[in-house]
């Protein structure tokens, strides 16, 4: 992935910040190895409650409720998922391969192609001129009111919270992943194909041991709830008030990280959860600190930040805001689109 470390004179930011945080790149293999056991054991273990629980009959409101945790923890897991990809959780590259490999399968998510998409998103986030891969479908105001009304439907279908956060993770877990995408080479399309082929042996696998009914009961709110939380994360790093957009001549990349991505602030245990990814201003700054790092990387850099915390409450505002509003450099609702 590529880090973005030149800043226009002209930003107002720290000219050497990017550089600053280098030092907390170096990934530690045994803070590594400890995530991997604080997370994938207490992962496996719900899995087996939650077949306990539904195999002796119990309500399935139980199976539900530990399928909240277990797809919590596989938010965690898709973060480490997210840090192989940048190469940053191991100092091996095959490594990060490997477990990247491992936790794609876990999460439904082909490790290459994801890879692909979400590095030109890191090079492209908050720019106008270059939108359309590995973000959140947004149009300006103008392109919203010049729109055709089957355009302008269809944004308004996408848009709407019940298919944002609801059919949206779904479909996109369960169906956008299970094949190549436009511009996919070889190494992009077979990741997919050995990611759908495991997914294919755990499925023929389960149902000849516990049952396909069991393993969907338990597999699918799993994964729905993780993907639900794994969108609205990434909806709320580029999506909320006060962020920054620019057409492709204006855009700086320091502005972009400090001010097109959130620093949503969490309650430690969510944070936990959720592998530190709130800090996401600290991780566009520099994609290859492992997430275990980025703490530090804020708390030692703060001092030089001109950003204000996203909090929980603030956030839920953010799904009013649909159009970008280029003359009053905004975000803006629909209604705003024609006044």
């Amino acid at each position: 992935m590529t880090d973005l470390l030149v800043s226009k004179k002209d930003n107002g930011t720290k000219p050497d910040l990017p550089q600053s945080l280098r030092k907390y790149e170096q990934p530690d293999l045994l803070k590594s190895v400890w995530q991997l056991s604080n997370t994938f054991i207490p992962y496996i273990i719900l899995c087996i409650l939650m077949l306990l629980s539904y195999k002796a009959g119990y309500s399935y409101w139980i199976t539900l409720a530990l399928s909240i945790v277990a797809g919590s923890l596989l938010v965690r897991i898709f973060i480490f998922f997210h840090d192989c990809a940048h190469q940053s959780f191991f100092s091996s590259k095959k490594a990060n391969t490997i477990l990247g490999y491992i936790c794609g399968i876990l999460t439904f998510t082909p490790y290459e192609e994801w890879r692909k998409s979400h590095g030109w998103h890191h090079n492209t986030f908050g720019d106008l001129d270059r939108r359309g891969t590995g973000d959140v479908w947004t149009l300006t105001a103008e392109e919203y009111r010049t729109a055709s009304k089957s355009k302008r439907f269809w944004y308004r279908f996408f848009r709407n919270p019940v298919v944002l956060l609801g059919l949206g993770p779904a479909y996109l877990f369960l169906v956008s992943y299970r094949y190549p995408h436009k511009g996919s080479k070889r190494r992009q399309s077979l990741s997919v194909m050995i990611t759908n082929a495991a997914l294919a042996i755990i499925i023929l696998v389960a149902s000849l041991t516990i049952g396909f009914k069991a393993y969907a009961l338990i597999q699918f709110p799993v994964i729905f709830f993780a993907g639900v939380i794994g969108v609205w994360l990434f909806y709320v790093q580029h999506q909320f008030e006060g962020v920054y957009w620019s057409r492709n001549d204006r855009w700086d990349p320091v502005k972009a990280s400090l001010h097109g991505s959130s620093y949503y602030k969490l309650p430690k245990v969510l944070q936990w959860f959720t592998g530190n990814i709130g800090l996401h201003h600290i991780h566009h700054l520099r994609a290859r600190i492992p997430n275990y790092n980025l703490q530090k990387a804020y708390d030692d850099t703060k001092s030089y930040l001109d950003v204000q915390p996203l909090t929980i409450r603030k956030s839920i505002t953010c799904l009013r805001l649909k159009l970008w509003d280029e003359k009053g450099q905004k975000l803006v609702g629909f209604k705003s689109a024609y006044a």
